[in-house]
């Protein structure tokens, strides 16, 4: 059985049902690329945009934590061969929340809420990601507070950030910024070959003890406070590490 567009649109918490029915009759909303009209009802399978954003209802939202394992790429096109979405094989359409690279393995969310992903990514937040690392050979006395107090990378200086020395050749970092690779230029000016990098933390969300490929759905404790830290944010874009 269908739903009312309007209905449809406030379900999502996109806006108040009357303010949807000012986009509708306004021309902002289409329901299978057609332009909707007050009235129009929306099937199950339907998709719903308004200004070509799709709008996705509260109870068809989903939000996965996978482990990535090393050789697949955050990427939704799937004439690469490695990509993400043809590892996963969902028959719902979900997309990743940043990136990381090809040669990285750890946490990467997953969602098919728009909204979230946008605020998530914009670097200026600050939002919080940790990496375990190894490193080629010995860190030296001074590489914690060189890391720490920012390397000059791609023409600019990087934001300061916590590092714990781990072992002889490992360390953990978090970041509040996402310049591409940002975690292995560091590391090659200050003379050291990033030789494994694991993300283990996103904002809120842990990988514990997932195994490589392993996923699960975020709880929704764990959505809602996702939601509650990215809370005013806007859209901009993440890059590997």
């Amino acid at each position: 059985m269908g739903i009312r567009v309007n209905k449809y649109i406030a379900s999502s918490g996109y806006c108040s049902r009357r303010q949807a029915d000012i986009l509708v009759e306004e021309g902002h909303v289409k329901v299978n690329g057609v332009t909707a009209v007050n009235g129009t009802v929306v099937e199950d399978g339907q998709s719903v945009t308004v200004d070509g954003r799709d709008i996705i209802p509260e109870e068809k939202k989903i939000y996965i934590a996978l482990h990535k394992p090393l050789g697949i790429t955050c990427t939704t096109d799937r004439r690469d061969p490695t990509n993400i979405i043809d590892y996963l094989d969902m028959d719902d359409r979900v997309f990743p929340i940043g990136r990381l690279d090809k040669n990285s393995s750890g946490l990467i969310l997953l969602t098919n809420d728009g909204d979230i992903v946008n605020k998530l990514l914009r670097a200026e937040n600050g939002h919080e990601k940790e990496y375990q690392v190894r490193v080629d050979k010995k860190i030296r006395p001074g590489f914690k507070e060189e890391m720490e107090s920012g390397v000059e990378i791609l023409g600019q200086k990087t934001l300061p950030c916590h590092v714990e020395i781990t072992g002889t050749h490992t360390f953990n970092i978090i970041l509040k910024q996402g310049l591409n690779r940002q975690i292995r230029r560091m590391c090659e000016v200050l003379g050291y070959r990033v030789t494994r990098l694991r993300r283990i933390r996103f904002v809120n969300i842990t990988l514990g003890d997932m195994k490589p490929g392993e996923r699960r759905y975020l709880r929704k404790d764990e959505v809602s406070d996702l939601i509650r830290l990215c809370s005013g944010s806007s859209e901009s874009s993440d890059k590997p590490h």
